[in-house]
């Protein structure tokens, strides 16, 4: 089975009525179970900037990176929040089965416009977008993303100094 590594931020920034967190909307095609409950309910499909750790970089730095890539956002790290591990089935090549790890960082957002991206990443990001932190864990579409969010929250109710 071929491993893949990645790494992902949850940016968050104190918004007018609460912690906030920088979301991506994907252009690709969601799984088809993701796909049977976006019909039921219209939501849009959101997901946490993230990608692969490139040869020589360090997984914090992939996330910053990715963050940047994905949102237009720059941010700082702030803590490691859990790893992310899966299988799944490329829809692409070989249609090998991969086991992935990601690694999730907290970052505390800097400066940059969201949803100011390159415009090759369109072809990935269909658009970026601050969100409630509160109600990430029911927009976000996947299920070990939505515990990365609580592991968040967990950290900021806890840590008064970010």
């Amino acid at each position: 089975m071929v491993r893949e590594i990645s790494a992902g931020g949850v940016v968050v920034r104190k918004g007018p009525e609460g912690w906030e967190i920088a979301t991506i909307e994907p252009q690709k095609e969601p799984p088809a179970a993701v796909k049977t409950a976006k019909k039921r309910s219209q939501k849009v499909l959101l997901a946490l900037p993230k990608g692969l750790v490139d040869p020589g970089e360090k997984p914090d730095q992939t996330a910053i990176r990715e963050v940047r890539e994905e949102t237009g956002l720059i941010a700082t790290p702030i803590t490691k929040l859990t790893d992310v591990r899966y299988v799944y089935v490329r829809s692409w090549g070989d249609k090998q089965r991969v086991f992935k790890i990601v690694s999730f960082y907290l970052l505390k957002y800097q400066s940059g416009n969201i949803d100011e991206i390159d415009s090759a990443m369109r072809i990935e990001i269909k658009r970026a977008l601050w969100i409630p932190l509160e109600d990430a864990a029911l927009k976000l579409a996947y299920r070990g993303e939505r515990d990365v969010i609580r592991r968040a929250q967990e950290y900021l109710q806890t840590h008064s100094e970010v």
